[in-house]
């Protein structure tokens, strides 16, 4: 089993999470950034953290494993089989998260949701309704890093979500960031400027 602070130091040690001055999606400037490709690049370390998810959720009856894409496809897919089930994921259609590709789940499947950064809960929200329209029974949902604070609200009661790591990730608007006033340089981050 693995702590907080080995899940943090892995992540550190992999450069998943970033340290520096970070321009958000959002428009927010902070001086945290996690990449969590860093981390899924290597599958030892994927293996490593998705078997905590297996340990701690294992014995419950899971049948399949879901999450949503792009991260969330490889944490399912390891996930389930370290638990030795099914795995499929979410995506998007039409800018609603859905189940494509012949995908389904029936009435009462056990569903564990596993997920890797979660900052507002959106994402896992959306595939919590997905499995609830289908009528699936949600065990728990599992999370690499929840930096939300603890104000992802995804509509299970607390107990069934399992993050490995809490992490407080500090933001601010940019005319308020002491990071811009002390004159360090910025680096914009996220999938939307990749090319």
């Amino acid at each position: 089993m693995m702590n907080e602070k080995e899940v943090e130091s892995l992540l550190k040690e992999t450069k998943a999470i970033l340290e520096g001055h970070f321009l958000l999606t959002s428009g927010l400037h902070s001086p945290l950034y996690v990449e969590k490709f860093n981390v899924l690049q290597h599958p030892e370390y994927t293996e490593k953290l998705c078997q905590e998810f297996a340990n701690h959720f294992k014995g419950m009856g899971i049948e399949t494993v879901i999450g949503p894409a792009t991260g969330g496809i490889i944490l399912s897919q390891v996930t389930a089989r370290l638990l030795g089930v099914r795995s499929i994921f979410t995506e998007r259609e039409n800018g609603k998260m859905t189940l494509r590709r012949g995908f389904k789940i029936a009435p009462g499947e056990k569903v564990l949701i596993v997920e890797d950064i979660v900052t507002t809960g959106g994402s896992i929200k959306e595939v919590v309704d997905v499995v609830n329209k289908a009528k699936g029974d949600i065990v728990g949902i599992g999370l690499f890093v929840d930096r939300s604070g603890g104000k992802a609200d995804f509509g299970v009661p607390k107990e069934k979500v399992y993050p490995l790591l809490h992490l407080t990730v500090p933001t601010y608007k940019p005319e308020e960031c002491p990071l811009c006033k002390a004159g360090v340089p910025i680096t914009e981050r996220g999938s939307h400027h990749l090319k």
